[in-house]
């Protein structure tokens, strides 16, 4: 096992003397710099490094042969377009020429856009997160010719930077053994890390031992403010989604309090974009009022799903007002004509002195609030707490609101509250135009396949529970999308979308996503069409990358080679693991096609995941969840006839997050549906475990016929 006291003793020689800088000016762009080969790329991540003074490369077979040949150290630097401190060190270091001599002279420079290569990402990540206890971007890495790692950390300043350059190519020089001796050290470190084994005990499922998880983890959250306890505060999608689910299922009111008050906080703060909707990446503070100002699609796709299932069980018009402004934000901002989602915004945008600066586009003087709201400015600075306790910096402010009860608010500052939101949407009318008129955040406007599909699910979830036929046409549109510029005639995906051309072989990520997505838009369509694609990409995503000795998936395919390991993806982070959602996948596809090969697999693949759910709990959601449909019912609810359709929108009024849908309106072969049309009536088949009810005509008895 890698010796983590040695790293931080090479990290303390090597940094020894160096002196941490503030954050420095705002960047000011150089228009005589000749541009180094990153011109030639696509994501806007590297195109905007392609005028650095580094000889930066980009991730490939030549880079990297390229360091062999020289016998030259790589620095890989990892980062992305809307990473506020990824701008901050190319301007302090990457943008200076003796920085760039260092580096150009001694090393062979390789830049990353993470949300493109994840899989380089995870390897490095994991080798830095072993040397130094941490890690986030922008992530460094100087590793051997062959790509082992020797050192890394995540931003560094100038004097840093310089220190560990000469350093590092120094002791390469003097010293080869050492640093090779520690790298492979290194490397064995990254590839037995995060190891899974299989679990050959049959694992009991039991409400008992999933409510021991849930207790446990209960203890690390904020029951005043929402999230986990402390800052910052991460909004987490599929924690929530689970805990809703789970104290739904389980009649726990004080989880289901937990849930309501995070999304509640959440949606106040200025975490959420007041003005124009959508959500930042997360809070710097406990109360989700001043964000990292960067909006990811991947976070505002699985917040429109948690707001949308949480408005359908509780009835909160405010989750509703939250889910629709995030799909206008979406739709305004992230979308392409054909369908497509784009990946990000950036958290810097140009101030009036025309320098990039973090959140300026999004926060407000007092004197511009003033001058736009006029006489309502005093009842506006009540609402959006627009006070000296809740000014951000440069005698700017963040909206936050006070409350989500717009009834209590307008009695107590003697206003009718119909009166009261007339004068909300005015205000964010008149701050949306002027904002409107600022210089813009950059958006990185490539397509990424795991994102888009879990925006595609969005999409499904807001039609499931709003019955708005704009946004089935959406769904319907990526999914197809997809389908015609991601999907291979060979049948695997790829990654990546850009200016009209699908680039990077697709990750295990990407199929579990679009699988996912497929499968929820059969089920609010009933077109097989888009079951057996996820069936496919099954069985594509099986065949290259199932590691048949653990029995779980890797990340990468079987054909890639560059990387030092394949790694598996198993912990649930803001995005669920691959592995949880494969799981999850074919749990369903197993319902479906009654086939048990799937069945035993997600089993097996939840029983190698009892020690790390056992450590912890709030680590494996969705692995929880699926758990969920092992220790308590689950349902198939088959509905097949003329009226399948329309009956399928009475069972979407209600609130089942237990049950799997399959439906037709003619005789399917699908073995869930075989033998079950009669053309004279619709019947709605209620099933668990292999046994099934009464057909039934009525949706509400049907829904009686399902238990928590």
């Amino acid at each position: 096992m890698f010796n983590k006291i040695a790293s931080i003793a090479l990290l303390f020689i090597l940094l020894s003397s160096c002196v941490q800088k503030n954050k420095p000016n705002n960047k000011k762009e150089d228009n005589n710099q000749l541009a180094n080969e990153l011109i030639n790329e696509t994501s806007p991540y590297l195109l905007q490094h392609a005028y650095n003074p580094v000889a930066w490369k980009a991730w490939n077979k030549e880079s990297l042969a390229l360091a062999k040949k020289e016998n030259k150290l790589i620095v890989i630097s990892i980062g992305y377009s809307a990473c506020h401190w990824c701008h901050v060190m190319e301007e302090e270091s990457f943008e200076n020429d003796s920085i760039a001599k260092l580096m150009n002279t001694s090393f062979i420079n390789i830049k990353v856009d993470r949300e493109e290569r994840p899989d380089v990402d995870q390897v490095y990540m994991n080798a830095v997160q072993l040397m130094t206890g941490s890690g986030g971007w922008p992530l460094n890495c100087i590793t051997l010719p062959d790509g082992r790692p020797v050192l890394g950390g995540t931003y560094f300043s100038k004097e840093q930077w310089q220190k560990i350059l000469i350093d590092i190519s120094n002791l390469y020089k003097t010293n080869p053994e050492k640093v090779m001796a520690y790298a492979e050290e290194l490397t064995q470190g990254v590839k037995s890390s995060d190891l899974i084994t299989l679990n050959k005990e049959n694992v009991p499922f039991k409400t008992e031992n999933l409510e021991k998880y849930v207790s446990s983890w209960k203890q690390n959250l904020d029951y005043k403010l929402g999230g986990n306890i402390g800052a910052p505060k991460f909004p987490m999608p599929n924690n929530l989604s689970f805990l809703l689910r789970y104290s739904f299922q389980n009649d726990d009111k004080i989880l289901k309090d937990y849930v309501t008050t995070s999304l509640s906080k959440m949606a106040n703060g200025g975490l959420y974009d007041q003005v124009g909707g959508g959500f930042s990446r997360y809070s710097v503070d406990d109360k989700w009022h001043i964000p990292h100002f960067e909006k990811m699609l991947y976070d505002n796709a699985q917040l429109v799903s948690v707001y949308s299932q949480a408005f359908l069980l509780t009835k909160n018009e405010n989750y509703k007002t939250v889910a629709l402004e995030t799909l206008i934000f979406i739709e305004r901002e992230l979308s392409q004509k054909d369908g497509a989602f784009f990946s990000s915004i950036d958290a810097d945008s140009k101030n009036d002195k025309n320098e990039l600066e973090e959140g300026v586009y999004y926060s407000w003087t007092k004197e511009e609030l003033i001058s736009i709201l006029k006489e309502d400015f005093s009842l506006f600075s009540a609402y959006y707490n627009i006070n000296i306790e809740n000014k951000w910096e440069n005698n700017h402010y963040v909206l936050y609101k006070k409350t989500s009860d717009v009834d209590a608010f307008a009695k107590s500052n003697n206003i009718n509250a119909t009166e009261l939101n007339t004068k909300v949407y005015k205000w964010k009318q008149l701050l949306f135009n002027v904002r409107n008129n600022r210089s813009k955040p950059r958006t990185d406007d490539k397509v990424l396949t795991s994102w888009n599909a879990l925006m595609l699910k969005g999409f499904v979830d807001a039609y499931r529970v709003f019955g708005d036929i704009n946004y089935l046409n959406k769904a319907i549109q990526n999914a197809e999308f997809i389908k015609e510029n991601q999907l291979k005639n060979d049948g695997s995906l790829f990654h990546n979308y850009k200016d009209g051309k699908a680039t990077i072989n697709g990750f295990s990520e990407d199929y579990a996503h679009v699988i996912s997505a497929y499968i929820d838009l059969y089920q609010i369509t009933f077109d097989e069409k888009w079951l057996n694609l996820s069936k496919d990409l099954m069985d594509y995503c099986i065949t290259h990358f199932l590691d048949k000795n653990n029995k779980m998936f890797y990340f990468t395919t079987d054909t890639e080679t560059d990387l030092i390991t394949r790694k598996v993806e198993v912990i649930d982070n803001v995005i669920s693991s691959s592995n949880s959602v494969l799981a999850d996948n074919l749990f369903k596809l197993g319902h479906y096609y009654s086939n048990n090969t799937y069945l035993a697999l997600a089993k097996q693949m939840l029983n190698n995941m009892k020690l790390n759910i056992d450590k912890s709990p709030s680590g494996y959601s969705n692995w929880l969840s699926l758990y969920l449909n092992y220790s308590n019912p689950y349902y198939e609810v088959a509905i097949s006839g003329v009226n399948a359709k329309e009956k399928l929108k009475e069972v979407n009024n209600y609130y089942l997050p237990n049950i799997l849908i399959a439906g037709s309106t003619k005789e399917s072969k699908l073995p869930i549906m075989e033998n079950r049309f009669i053309e004279a009536d619709t019947y709605i088949y209620v099933c668990v475990d292999g046994a099934c009810k009464l057909p039934v005509t009525s949706t509400e008895e049907a829904v009686r016929q399902l238990q928590k």
